[in-house]
């Protein structure tokens, strides 16, 4: 197994729906919609990188039916290998500070945040 390229202490996720905390560190929003009924205020967002967010066709297709998870985390990888930049800035944060990946679906397995996470912490 290789090492992560920062601790995994430093990538946090995190509903939308969730009051941010000074734990979070810097909040970046990863979807490419804006959560429905949260204001800029309440959201305390540091960036929004929708680029990264799964394609619209993507996340249509998956609906968050967890039927589908296998097939959403191989096509969204595929995605984010054309953000090479977007994620190295996020490991870069994430070497220096605590970086939580803000997200506003209800599941909280079967998500982008999810897979993201995940592809960060390889490298």
């Amino acid at each position: 197994m290789t090492k992560p390229p920062f601790p995994a202490s430093h990538l946090r996720l995190k509903r939308a729906y969730v009051p941010a905390e000074p734990e979070d560190g810097v909040r970046i929003l990863i979807d490419r919609l804006w959560p429905r009924g949260v204001s800029k205020a309440k959201a305390a967002l540091d960036d929004w990188m929708k680029e990264i967010a799964p394609s619209s066709g993507l996340r249509q297709w998956f609906g968050h039916d967890p039927a589908r998870w296998a097939e959403f985390q191989r096509r969204y990888r595929s995605e984010l290998r054309q953000h090479a930049e977007k994620l190295d800035h996020l490991r870069a944060l994430a070497k220096a500070k605590t970086v939580t990946l803000v997200y506003s679906a209800h599941d909280e397995e079967h998500n982008d945040a999810v897979v993201l996470k995940d592809v960060l912490l390889q490298k």
